[in-house]
């Protein structure tokens, strides 16, 4: 998936962000990348995702070599990484809900499919009812759980987490990692980048550590010898074929939140063997963003910018 050869980057005369570093991450690993503060770790980001070139040395990304590739399949590439930032970086006049939609909003998928996503990552994530909450009403492990959910949102086969805990106590911290090798387990490959050794204490994931630019110990685990599992986290960006879609309509039973967004059915009660849930009436308008401030192009809300990029 992704191959580092000899990579070396210099913003200046002998001034090297990493230095001649090599290796490989396979489909499916779960990776913490570590070090010290200015050791290299957002610089790797930065080549992987190709908003850096090396200055010396060869990387390639699901196959491509990113020296050589055209504006157009670079993007394409970037639509199959996912990133997670230390300051979560949701858009604060959206609400839960919005935010996790975005991305799929910004490539005109069907509403309908959007709906379905944006349920199923809720429960991924245990928030499910809280989708209506803005950032500011959200703690930060919380906030930082939508940030996850966002960076799922096309189905990436890739997920960066930048110091995802670098903002959190220890217990979402805890929390967080736990998350992310939940989803490692569903199929994505996961590159963790973190100075807080804590977090990988008794923890069996392979680490590449950083030191001043160099990469100075690659600790990888016994090898299994199994199959690689395939990417459970469903890809909105592929439509289901026709054959699967009928089975769904079979057998799939819609959750409590794809009954609040369905135009189509009439408002009742879901009964619970102990307890009775009112499923309140959620209207198209109340999805709309920011009906009282100035509204924003999809272009401006774009979540994964270079300039959000640190």
């Amino acid at each position: 998936m992704i191959r580092f050869q000899d990579v070396s980057k210099e913003f200046s005369a002998n001034n090297f962000a990493i230095k001649e570093v090599s290796f490989s991450v396979e489909p499916g690993e779960f990776v913490y990348i570590t070090g010290a503060s200015g050791s290299g770790k957002t610089t790797l980001m930065r080549l992987i995702i190709r908003e850096y070139t090396p200055t010396s040395g060869q990387i390639s990304l699901f196959g491509d070599a990113l020296t050589s590739i055209s504006s157009k399949k670079i993007t394409d590439l970037r639509r199959k990484i996912g990133v997670v930032f230390q300051d979560y970086k949701l858009l604060p006049e959206l609400n839960v809900w919005e935010n996790i939609a975005l991305p799929l909003e910004i490539v005109n998928q069907p509403q309908a499919e959007i709906e379905n996503r944006v349920t199923d990552l809720l429960k991924l994530i245990d928030l499910l009812d809280k989708p209506y909450l803005f950032p500011s009403q959200l703690s930060g492990g919380e906030a930082q759980r939508v940030g996850i959910a966002r960076a799922l949102a096309l189905g990436p086969d890739l997920i960066f987490a930048d110091e995802p805990t670098g903002n959190l106590d220890v217990n979402n911290a805890r929390s967080i990692v736990e998350l992310l090798q939940k989803i490692n387990k569903l199929g994505t490959t996961i590159l963790f980048a973190t100075h807080n050794l804590d977090l990988t204490k008794n923890d069996s994931a392979r680490i590449l550590k950083l030191a001043n630019g160099n990469l100075v110990n690659d600790s990888k685990p016994p090898v299994k010898k199994e199959a690689p599992k395939p990417n459970e986290l469903v890809k909105a960006s592929e439509p289901p074929k026709k054959k699967e879609v009928e089975k769904q309509k079979l057998e799939k039973k819609p959750s409590l939140l794809s009954r609040f967004f369905s135009k189509e059915k009439k408002k009742k009660e879901v009964e619970h063997p102990k307890e009775k849930i009112e499923t309140p009436k959620i209207t198209s308008k109340e999805k709309k963003i920011g009906t009282n401030q100035k509204k924003k192009t999809k272009k401006e809300r774009v979540i994964v910018s270079e300039e959000n990029l640190e």
